[in-house]
C-alpha cells in the first residue's frame, strides 16, 4: 500500500484516471531543477544496481561449487575497503551536489515582482495580492452532485475552484504561507511548489512561470474531513492579459462590495444564504441540515437555531470552544454573508422563524466580542 501511495504522488493528480509514470511537465526553473534531479538520481541508482547485480550474477555463476571452485578465505583486505569507502563517498557528493543548488533556490524568494499571502482554510484557499490590496476565497466547484455519484464527474474532477489563483508569466510569483485552523500543504507539482501552511507562522516559497497556461494542485497535508475537497488551481496569464484581468477584477469587486447601512428583505437574505451555505457548510451540515450524528450537529430543528438568536450569532462568527470542528466564520466572510447564512439556517427545512438577521447586527456582534 506504501508503496502505491508513493507511486500516486508522482502521478499526475488524479492518478487513478492516468497511466503516466513520470513527473508532470515542468514549467518553471525550480520544477525544472526537480525534475532534472529526479531523472539523473534515478539514471545512478539503475546503474548501480544493474552493476551490483551483474557482478552479483557473474560471481554466482562463475564462481559456483557445481563448477569446482573453492570458496577463498581472506580477512582486511585494505584495498577493497579503500574503493568500497571512496566510490560511494564520491557518488554521494557528485548527489548532493545539484540537490543543495535546488534546494538553495527553492529557498531564495528575494528579488520578488509580486507578493500573495496564501491562508488556509478548512477547507479551502484565500488570496490576498498584498501589492494591490485585494483579496478572494478560493472554493472547490465540483457540483456535489458529482460528488454523491448522482451526476457526470467533469474532466477536471475535485480540481476546480470558483476563484483561481491568477499571476502574469516571467514574473516571480512570491508565496508568503499560513493557516487559519490546522495544517494543509500548498502543492502544485507543475510549479515545483509543496510548501505547508502551518497556524501562526509565515512560510515562504516562489515560483516564475514561463508559458501561459492552467496548473493543478491539492492540499497534501491530511487536514480534516473535507481533506480531499481543498483544489489549488492556479491559471497564469500573459503581463497584458494579466493587466487586463487585475482591472477587471477590481471593478467586480468594488461593484460587489455590500453596502453596510442596506436594509436586505427576508427572502433576499435567504436566496444570498442559501448560496453562502452551500459554498461553506453543506459539507459538515449536510443540504437537508440533518448533520452527521456524532460529529456534526443537525440545524434542522435546532434549539439554537430555531430560538438563541444571540447564540447562533456567536458561534458562526467566533465558532465554538467545546466542538473545535466548528470554526470561526469571522474571518472568512463578510458581515453579509454571515447575516445570510444564518437567516437561511433560521428559516431552512424544517425551521420557520420568520426571523431576519441584518449586517448590522453582525457588525455590532463582532464589535461588542472585539
Amino acid at each position: 500500500m506504501s508503496c502505491m501511495r508513493v507511486l500516486c504522488c508522482w502521478l499526475p493528480i488524479s492518478c487513478a484516471s492516468a497511466a503516466e509514470l513520470n513527473l508532470q511537465a515542468p514549467v518553471t526553473p525550480i520544477a525544472r531543477q526537480q525534475y532534472d534531479l529526479h531523472t539523473m538520481l534515478l539514471v545512478i541508482t539503475c546503474v548501480i544496481f544493474a552493476l551490483v547485480f551483474l557482478v552479483m550474477m557473474y560471481a554466482i555463476v562463475r564462481h559456483r561449487k557445481a563448477a569446482g571452485h573453492q570458496a577463498k578465505h581472506f580477512h582486511e583486505n585494505t584495498t577493497v575497503e579503500i574503493i568500497w569507502t571512496v566510490i560511494p563517498l564520491l557518488i554521494l557528493i557528485g548527489m548532493a551536489w545539484p540537490a543543495t543548488k535546488a534546494v538553495l533556490s527553492q529557498k531564495s524568494t528575494r528579488g520578488e515582482d509580486m507578493t500573495v499571502k496564501v491562508t488556509g482554510y478548512q477547507w479551502k484557499w484565500r488570496y490576498d495580492y498584498l501589492d494591490d490590496n485585494f483579496g478572494f476565497m478560493s472554493h472547490l466547484s465540483t457540483p456535489r452532485e458529482a460528488i454523491a455519484n448522482t451526476a457526470a464527474k467533469p474532466v477536471n474532477y475535485l480540481l476546480e475552484v470558483d476563484e483561481p489563483l491568477v499571476v502574469p508569466t516571467g514574473k516571480k510569483v512570491r508565496l508568503l504561507l499560513t493557516a487559519n485552523d490546522v495544517i494543509h500543504s500548498w502543492w502544485v507539482p507543475q510549479l515545483g511548489v509543496k510548501q505547508d501552511a502551518i497556524p501562526g507562522f509565515l512560510r515562504d516559497s516562489w515560483f516564475r512561470i514561463d508559458k501561459p497556461g492552467t496548473y493543478r494542485g491539492q492540499c497534501s497535508e491530511l487536514c480534516g474531513k473535507d481533506h480531499g475537497y481543498m483544489p489549488i488551481v492556479v491559471e497564469a496569464k500573459t503581463p497584458d492579459d494579466y493587466a487586463k484581468w487585475l482591472e477587471a477584477k477590481k471593478k467586480q469587486m468594488a461593484a460587489a462590495a455590500d453596502d453596510p447601512n442596506k436594509v436586505w428583505t427576508l427572502a433576499d437574505l435567504k436566496a444570498r444564504g442559501e448560496k453562502v451555505y452551500a459554498q461553506n457548510c453543506v459539507a459538515c451540515h449536510q443540504a437537508n441540515g440533518k448533520g452527521l450524528p456524532g460529529a456534526f450537529p443537525a440545524l434542522d430543528g435546532s434549539k439554537m437555531v430555531t430560538a438563541d438568536k444571540p447564540a447562533h450569532i456567536h458561534i458562526v462568527l467566533f465558532g465554538s470552544q467545546k466542538n473545535p470542528a466548528m470554526q470561526a466564520w469571522g474571518k472568512q466572510l463578510s458581515d453579509t454573508d454571515i447575516a445570510a447564512v444564518i437567516t437561511y439556517e433560521r428559516n431552512a427545512w424544517g425551521n420557520h422563524t420568520g426571523e431576519l438577521v441584518q449586517p448590522k447586527e453582525i457588525k455590532a456582534a463582532r464589535g461588542a466580542t472585539g
